[in-house]
């Protein structure tokens, strides 16, 4: 059976690199204003999908500002990107969509970070994680504005939710899911435990479908980074259960 790893921010290892960056994406998914079953006002991060492109639907314009909606024009919206995003994809409140972009300067290492959920790579990197049979790895163009006559080749990882935090590990008295808008609020535990029937088998990086800003890794990921001397990415090893 592989082995799990919650990966995050290496900040050792980016303290050696000089990127700066302030980025945010083309478009998303409003927030919700005032659910009619839990009167939460909420969004999600971590459910961002790089790679589809809404400047394929006329009404692309609607994405592009951050702000609340009641129900109903939430899923107005959320079933015109749909048909876009991958099938399985929940598309919560918050759902992120096409390039990164903004400004960027310095001197970029193997992954960097915007805060420990948002993974960019570098070209060389994911062209060796490739080569070494790393399997779900869709890298991104990035639309940073770099002030270098060179800009480095930066791209995002389109990282999905698949596997889920196991029940054990989860608050005992956690109320079920909302069942209008399906919001389940949680602190992450500081023991976090992973479902084993939940787990992808045919990816070697994925995050949580109910706590998606934890990215995890297999053992294959791991040793592939680390045999290729890729810095930027620490790694925490998860217990599994069944």
């Amino acid at each position: 059976m592989s082995l799990f790893y919650w990966m995050r921010n290496d900040k050792v290892a980016a303290a050696r690199y000089s990127a700066d960056f302030d980025a945010g994406h083309k478009w998303g998914l409003p927030g919700l204003k005032n659910c009619p079953g839990c009167g939460a006002t909420w969004s999600e991060a971590g459910h961002e999908y790089p790679a589809v492109d809404l400047s394929l639907i006329p009404e692309h314009a609607e994405f592009e500002e951050h702000r609340p909606e009641p129900l109903h024009e939430f899923l107005r919206l959320q079933a015109l990107v749909r048909p876009l995003a991958p099938p399985h994809a929940e598309l919560p409140p918050g759902t992120k969509f096409g390039p990164l972009e903004g400004r960027a300067s310095g001197q970029f290492g193997p992954f960097t970070w915007l805060g420990n959920s948002l993974m960019l790579i570098r070209r060389d990197a994911l062209d060796g994680l490739q080569s070494a049979g790393i399997r779900g790895l869709l890298g991104c163009k990035t639309e940073l504005r770099f002030r270098q006559k060179t800009p480095p080749d930066i791209l995002e990882l389109q990282i999905e939710p698949r596997g889920l935090l196991h029940r054990d590990c989860l608050p005992p008295d956690l109320d079920p899911p909302c069942p209008t808008c399906g919001r389940q609020a949680f602190r992450r535990p500081d023991d976090p435990i992973l479902d084993l029937a939940s787990l992808p088998t045919d990816t070697d990086l994925f995050r949580l479908d109910n706590f998606s800003t934890m990215i995890i890794g297999t053992d294959r990921f791991k040793d592939a980074v680390e045999q290729g001397g890729w810095t930027g990415i620490s790694f925490r090893e998860l217990p599994v259960r069944s």
